[in-house]
């Protein structure tokens, strides 16, 4: 299979070469393939309401660029990012799809979403205007498109339902301005006995009726996120916000044990080579604060990955483990800024060069963004995301 390898840094893929090729030997592989593959499975599950992939946060850590270019190419029909900085970037690479803003910009910040054909979310009277004059000052002949999101109980951003009908009633009296999109974000989707998510969805179809009794009918209604479009089929209205889930992990523990993600596929691993190899003596210490006692003499791996790549330091106390040669070996000791050490035991087997996997499959084995986050206490979210700018990607198509 072709592999293409760049950093964060760069906006697509580009061929390796002695000057872009890493030097140190750790890297994130980012499967294209089953992006392209999850995207389709989500978009025929949500039928006939349409996918929007969320490429936000460097596309959870995935890339941007290729995890848009990808989760259209399987089906999605537009893209959602959080800033206008990430909207830009897409536009910059040649993306021409819809790419609606998921908060307000500032209204500094107008001008370039007008300039850049970004679709603004608002939520406040300021915005409104902030976008109309920057849509007044631009050459455009068309009515630019607008999303107004409600909020119907999360309390992070958006517009009390009320005051979400005023400001939609503004938006569509105004001929500068297109209301094409009325949404709403829950809460606790991921949380399969809860009852919150249809009181959200509630208020927020009581907010469409109001507005329909005005005559205002938004193209585009959509409330659901990943764990809503997966679990909770009446959320999925005209179009879907899917993140996680494009990059083939379940919302929740929950929700992959309830077997409702196993058509998708885990799109990053995170992998590196052995680097150094020792034999410490029983009852030598290993790593800062000398942590971690040798019970019996072992082969020790140095795996050139640390924190400040993603590999989250409270691993070390928590069980944390790696795969090398398809066997599963634990942590020993504090993970360092740059590197880990592997306790790989008396007779193991390990040269320098083995490829070690803290994240993905080899063999039998997996280790996945989900285990990683139960044993030091987050999010998958934020493990993939947390893999940082400094470890170069590979894309596998």
């Amino acid at each position: 299979m072709a592999a293409r390898r760049v950093t964060p840094a760069a906006a697509q893929a580009v061929p390796a070469s002695a000057a872009t090729a890493p030097l140190r030997p750790a890297w994130a592989e980012i499967d294209l393939a089953a992006i392209r593959h999850n995207a389709r499975v989500l978009r025929d599950l949500v039928a006939p309401a349409e996918l929007c992939a969320v490429v936000k946060a460097w596309g959870y850590g995935h890339g941007p660029v290729q995890a848009a270019k990808a989760a259209l190419q399987g089906g999605a029909t537009s893209l959602a990012v959080a800033l206008v900085e990430e909207g830009r970037q897409l536009r910059n690479a040649g993306i021409k799809a819809p790419v609606l803003l998921l908060s307000e910009p500032p209204a500094p910040a107008m001008a370039e979403v007008v300039r850049s054909s970004l679709t603004p979310t608002v939520y406040t009277e300021g915005g409104v205007g902030a976008l109309s004059d920057a849509v007044a000052a631009s050459p455009r002949l068309e009515p630019f498109p607008v999303h107004v999101k409600v909020d119907t109980g999360m309390h992070r951003v958006g517009a009390e339902p009320e005051e979400a009908e005023r400001i939609a009633l503004d938006v569509a009296a105004r001929p500068e301005l297109d209301l094409r999109g009325l949404w709403t974000h829950f809460a606790v989707a991921d949380e399969l006995e809860s009852s919150f998510t249809a009181e959200q969805l509630a208020v927020f179809l009581d907010v469409v009726g109001r507005l329909a009794r005005r005559g205002v009918r938004p193209p585009v209604l959509h409330a659901a996120n990943s764990a809503a479009a997966l679990c909770h089929p009446s959320t999925r209205l005209d179009m879907v916000r899917c993140g996680v889930s494009v990059y083939g992990l379940a919302p929740s523990p929950d929700v992959a044990r309830d077997g409702r993600c196993s058509a998708l596929r885990p799109a990053l691993s995170l992998r590196a080579r052995v680097s150094f190899v020792k034999e410490v003596g029983a009852g030598d210490r290993l790593s800062y604060g000398l942590r971690y006692a040798l019970s019996r003499r072992s082969v020790i791996a140095t795996v050139p990955l640390g924190y400040a790549d993603g590999v989250t330091r409270s691993l070390s106390s928590r069980g944390g483990q790696v795969l090398i040669g398809g066997s599963r070996y634990p942590i020993a000791g504090s993970v360092t800024m740059d590197q880990v050490l592997i306790d790989c035991g008396a007779a193991a087997d390990v040269a320098v060069g083995d490829v070690v996997v803290l994240l993905g499959r080899q063999g039998a084995e997996e280790i996945t963004a989900w285990e990683w986050a139960e044993r030091t206490g987050t999010i998958a979210y934020e493990v993939v995301c947390g893999v940082s700018a400094r470890v170069p990607r590979i894309y596998r198509r």
